[in-house]
């Protein structure tokens, strides 16, 4: 299969880049358009930022250093997808940081300050971009198309969290962003599938959640914690899984213990097919270098953040790092901002407490994904306070 595309956007600060992001993701998705959001610019605004809580988001939110390391990583990242990208760059980057932009195929130019659009249109050239929209952005006022093609000039109004764009500049953005983006849906997930390690059970969650009857949005399923038990009365535990499709960590997590001890294979759209780490659960006399862990005590209930040391963490890094002991009579609420596969190394680790949850930002709820206790059954929604320690 050719190249996917790499659409960055791009533009100075605060000009609504994050948000026009997730919109686009969101009416993708609606249109059964496979992509990926890359967000190369490392200040945690994932989809949880747009969703999530104001309390939570900015309890979350960290902002990390745009440095060498994390350059490296993204550019390896853009240039070996998987899907077709929206690449979310950020504010203003440095010389050092420009070389992002060459991993890019197209730009999406988004500005408040239209004195700032020709140095922006002459970084895209320098890099070979094929620009497909140059949009003012404005907080207020009507949105108008000013001309179609070849690029595509508007005004874009009410690029604000916690509001979708909308509009017939965005309309015609998100219809030119498909038509790049636009790949057969089953002829993407055979050539993903195709890869898969060679397991009798290869679990395709879109298609398990429409055998499950889950609440579907367009095509996409939206997995609730009360489907949990059926998801797992569904799969044979203690057996080898391959999992495939977009679903919550709370899921993910819940399916990773119910392969235990078995391994377990995810699609990770940066790294294609992978195993979570392994990480030793003991006393660690020195923090990890790559993680930061820190325990809250409420009675039984205890709390465990986990915090990459930096922005961009590797799977290699983790992989056998000691993290610290809960005793097994406890409940245990997993929480921080992760990827998916260190979510699942996670749950893996500590799926011998009493009760296992997950905290889910987007409703300030931990999820009960594995339990030893009739009270709290899997599935089970727990409220979490955004700061301080979770109530018992």
């Amino acid at each position: 299969m050719e190249l996917f595309p790499a659409i960055l956007i791009g533009g100075p600060p605060h000009s609504g880049k994050s948000v026009l992001t997730y919109s686009l993701s969101q009416a993708l998705r609606k249109r059964r358009v496979a992509h990926y959001v890359l967000r190369a610019a490392p200040d945690g605004e994932g989809d949880w930022f747009m969703e999530g809580e104001a309390a939570q988001v900015r309890l979350l939110r960290v902002k990390g250093a745009f440095d060498a390391r994390w350059v490296d990583r993204i550019l390896r990242d853009i240039r070996n997808r998987h899907l077709p990208l929206l690449v979310d760059v950020g504010g203003l980057p440095t010389p050092e940081q420009e070389p992002i932009l060459s991993a890019a195929t197209h730009a999406i130019l988004l500005t408040r300050d239209p004195a700032l659009r020709p140095e922006w249109r002459r970084r895209f050239r320098r890099y070979g971009l094929n620009l497909i929209a140059d949009l003012d952005s404005r907080l207020e006022g009507p949105s108008r198309v000013i001309r179609g093609s070849p690029v595509l000039r508007g005004m874009i109004t009410g690029l604000i969290r916690g509001r979708m764009a909308e509009g017939p500049v965005f309309e015609a953005l998100v219809e030119r962003v498909a038509a790049l983006c636009r790949y057969d849906p089953e002829e993407l997930r055979r050539y993903h599938l195709n890869m898969a390690p060679p397991l009798d059970l290869v679990i395709e969650l879109n298609r398990l959640a429409r055998m499950l009857g889950v609440r579907m949005e367009g095509e996409a399923p939206r997995w609730a914690p009360e489907d949990l038990p059926r998801a797992l009365d569904a799969l044979p535990a203690g057996k080898p899984l391959a999992l495939y499709d977009r679903a919550p960590a709370w899921l993910y997590a819940a399916l990773a213990v119910h392969a235990m001890p078995s391994p377990l294979f995810q699609f990770d759209v940066r790294l294609g097919w992978m195993e979570p780490p392994q990480l030793r659960v003991e006393a660690a006399p020195l923090e990890p270098p790559a993680l930061q862990f820190h325990v809250e005590r409420s009675g039984d209930l205890w709390r465990l953040r986990v915090t990459p040391r930096h922005p961009y963490l590797e799977r290699e890094e983790v992989d056998g790092l000691a993290a610290p002991v809960i005793p097994e009579d406890r409940r245990l609420i997993l929480d921080g901002r992760l990827p998916l596969w260190l979510w699942t190394a996670l749950a893996r680790a500590y799926a011998g407490v009493r009760v296992l949850a997950v905290f889910e930002p987007r409703t300030s709820e931990a999820v009960v994904i594995a339990s030893r206790d009739p009270a709290h059954p899997i599935g089970t929604r727990w409220p979490v306070e955004p700061v301080g320690s979770p109530p018992a």
